[in-house]
């Protein structure tokens, strides 16, 4: 798979590979048991890193787990796993997603961009087509859930997904406590009902911080408002994860927090999510 990344000059020769789909295409064939969306309604409340250490602690419990980082204008995924260096695999025509462990692999546009300062300058039908590519020019194998963490926003991405992926459950919702941030979650979770997919449930992040010295709960950005969101909205609040400098550390230096940070609060909340995800799944099924 290669990429063009700018819009194409007027009167140019084509180099475009990726097309617009004409007409709604099928589902991808793709093995996978559980695709889970993962969204927020605006940018900043720690969406992609909830995406990674959810899909790490799915995998850590045996789970064969993909990681689809469809932020096609903000890939951050690899960098976050410490994966950004590599490139996927071309074998018998399809690309080998990168494996992080042996449960886990992840696929991102970051891969295919000659650096990390190259924008991607693309409109809906080119998303749409790239996103098709990921899923039915990847070797993804047999999976039992397919983590999508999607750009902030009710966009194209978040469309393309629903219309192209098979066996999606729904979504979970990402957001801080603070009313501006469950404002926009609101808008993000009526936005999945009027897809007709669930609202898996709401994940109230950067809940608190505990103080370094007294271990207190420092209560940074307000406390309660996903928990609140989660019952107006009549769907499970999935739990809160408290803010931990160690995890903003493990995802600037690409190392998986789950594992440096086994017992901590913060990685404990993580695999309490989780778990409850993986409940709330068996419930719709």
């Amino acid at each position: 798979m290669t990429t063009n990344t700018t819009p194409e000059k007027s009167g140019a020769a084509s180099s475009q590979p990726h097309t617009a789909p004409k007409g709604l295409p099928p589902k991808a064939k793709i093995d996978v048991k559980h695709v889970i969306l993962v969204l927020s309604g605006k940018g900043g409340v720690g969406k992609s890193t909830v995406s990674v250490n959810l899909a790490s602690a799915l995998a850590d419990t045996g789970r064969k787990t993909g990681l689809l980082d469809l932020d096609i204008h903000g890939p951050n995924i690899p960098k976050m796993l410490g994966i950004e260096d590599q490139r996927p695999a071309v074998m018998e025509k399809a690309l080998e997603p990168v494996h992080v462990t042996g449960n886990l692999s992840v696929i991102s546009m970051a891969f295919l961009l000659p650096d990390t300062s190259t924008p991607v300058v693309w409109r809906g039908p080119m998303k749409m087509a790239v996103i098709q590519q990921f899923l039915t020019e990847v070797n993804w194998g047999a999976l039992d859930f397919l983590v999508v963490d999607l750009p902030p926003g009710t966009g194209d991405e978040a469309l393309s997904i629903i219309q192209l992926a098979p066996n999606v459950r729904g979504a979970v919702i990402v957001t801080t406590p603070q009313d501006v941030a469950v404002m926009d979650a609101m808008k993000a979770a009526k936005f999945i009902e009027k897809l007709d997919l669930p609202v898996i449930g709401v994940i109230e992040n950067m809940s608190g911080m505990p103080c370094p010295h007294c271990g207190d709960i420092i209560s940074l950005f307000g406390e309660g408002g996903g928990r609140k969101a989660a019952e107006d909205l009549g769907v499970p609040f999935l739990g809160a994860i408290p803010l931990d400098p160690a995890m903003v550390r493990a995802g600037d230096e690409g190392r998986p927090f789950l594992h440096d940070a086994s017992g901590s609060l913060t990685a404990n909340a993580v695999r309490t999510v989780m778990e409850n995800l993986v409940i709330q799944i068996g419930k719709t099924q």
